[in-house]
C-alpha cells in the first residue's frame, strides 16, 4: 500500500511538500530553535499540518527538526544540485509507539544491523502509515479518541504486533498523541545526499500492565529487531540531555546507573541478558557514516523528552 503523503496549508491553500524540502522551514521555523507547535487533520489519506488554526484540524502538536537536518541545509544551499527524480517524490508518513508500562518505563528496540535505513539505532516500534481510504486497515476502534489518533491507531498496535509480538487487552490501556519529528536519512549532508525523508508522528500508548507482564509476551520479529530494553525517566532525562547532538554529555548523575540492562536475540532464537554502557545510550549523531555506532536517534530522544513533559503534567 502508498504511504500517507504531507499536504501543508500555507496563506489558506493546500501545497504538497517536495522530497527535498524542510517541512518546519515551509512551516515558518526559521532560525529559531524548536519545537515549534503546528496543527494538524488528517484528510483523504494525508496529514495536513499548518501553523495557523484551520476548519477540520483535531490537534495542535510540537514539531521538530535535528540542528543537523540536511533539508533545512539544502533550503540554504540553492547552488546543491536537485536532481528530478527526487524532487518528484514527497514526504512520507511514519508511525511510532512510545508503549509505557504502568510502572513507568518505555519499551525501544533496536534494529538489526541487516537493514538499509538506521541500522543498529534505538528506536520505538515504528513503521510506513498505510491507509486505506484515509484508515490505516480500514476499520475504526470502539473506543472514543480524538479524530487523528483514531485512524492512526489500528497501524499503532499490528505493528506492536509485527515486531514485538504484543497484543494490548482491550479496555487496559490510553493513548496521547506526543508530536512530530522531521526524518532524513542519511541524517547529514556530511554523510551522502538524502534518500529518504520521513514525518515520524509518536503516539504513546499508556498501559495498564507492568513492565513484567509486558515483557513476558514479548516475540520480536528478527528481521527487524535484535535488542530492546525498557527505560525509565531517569535515564530517559539523562539520554535526553544530548537530543540535540551538538553537547557533550558531561559526568553521569551519582544516581544513574552505570550500564542498563537490555535483552538481546540470540542465533538460535533464543534471548539473552544484554549490559549496555550509559555511554552508548548518551551518543549523537557522528559526522560521518563511518563513524555511526550504536546509540539511541536524535528523533526518539525528543520523543522521550516528550514522554517525560507528559509525565510531568
Amino acid at each position: 500500500m502508498a504511504a500517507a503523503r504531507l499536504l501543508l496549508r500555507l496563506a489558506g491553500r493546500l501545497e504538497s511538500v517536495s522530497f527535498t524540502q524542510s517541512v518546519c522551514g515551509l512551516l515558518g521555523a526559521g532560525q529559531r530553535p524548536g519545537p515549534w507547535h503546528t496543527h494538524c487533520s488528517l484528510e483523504r489519506g494525508q496529514l495536513v499540518l499548518s501553523s495557523n488554526p484551520f476548519p477540520g484540524a483535531s490537534e495542535r502538536l510540537p514539531i521538530q527538526r535535528p540542528l543537523f537536518c540536511p533539508f533545512a541545509a539544502l533550503d540554504q544551499q540553492p547552488e546543491v544540485s536537485k536532481t528530478e527524480p527526487l524532487t518528484n517524490r514527497g514526504v512520507d508518513l511514519g508511525v511510532a509507539v512510545i508503549l509505557q508500562s504502568s510502572d513507568q518505563t518505555v519499551l525501544l528496540t533496536r534494529r538489526t544491523c541487516t537493514l538499509r535505513i538506521s541500522p543498529n539505532l534505538w528506536v520505538p516500534p515504528d513503521f510506513l502509515c498505510p491507509l486505506e481510504n484515509g484508515v490505516p486497515g480500514g476499520r475504526q476502534q470502539p473506543f472514543t479518541l480524538g479524530p487523528l489518533l483514531l485512524q492512526i491507531l489500528e497501524c499503532g498496535f499490528r505493528e506492536l504486533w509485527e515486531e514485538c509480538g504484543l497484543q494490548l487487552p482491550k479496555n487496559q490501556f490510553s493513548c496521547v498523541l506526543l508530536g512530530l519529528w522531521e526524518s532524513a536519512y542519511p541524517p547529514r549532508l556530511s554523510w551522502g545526499f538524502p534518500k529518504y525523508h520521513h514525518l515520524i508522528l509518536y503516539v504513546l500508548v499508556i498501559s495498564q500492565e507492568s513492565q513484567e507482564q509486558l515483557q513476558a509476551r514479548i516475540q520480536v520479529n528478527p528481521n527487524e529487531v535484535n535488542a530492546f530494553m525498557w527505560l525509565g525517566p531517569d535515564v530517559a532525562a539523562a539520554v535526553v540531555a544530548t537530543e540535540d547532538g551538538t553537547r557533550t554529555p558531561g559526568l553521569f548523575s551519582q544516581d544513574l546507573p552505570l550500564s542498563v540492562c537490555a535483552t538481546e536475540l540470540k542465533d538460535d532464537g533464543g534471548t539473552q541478558p544484554l549490559v549496555l554502557p550509559m555511554p552508548t545510550l548518551m551518543r549523537t549523531t557522528p559526522t560521518t557514516a563511518e563513524e555511526d555506532k550504536e546509540r539511541i536517534g536524535a528523533g526518539t530522544k525528543f520523543a522521550l523528552q516528550l514522554w517525560l513533559q507528559h509525565l510531568g503534567r
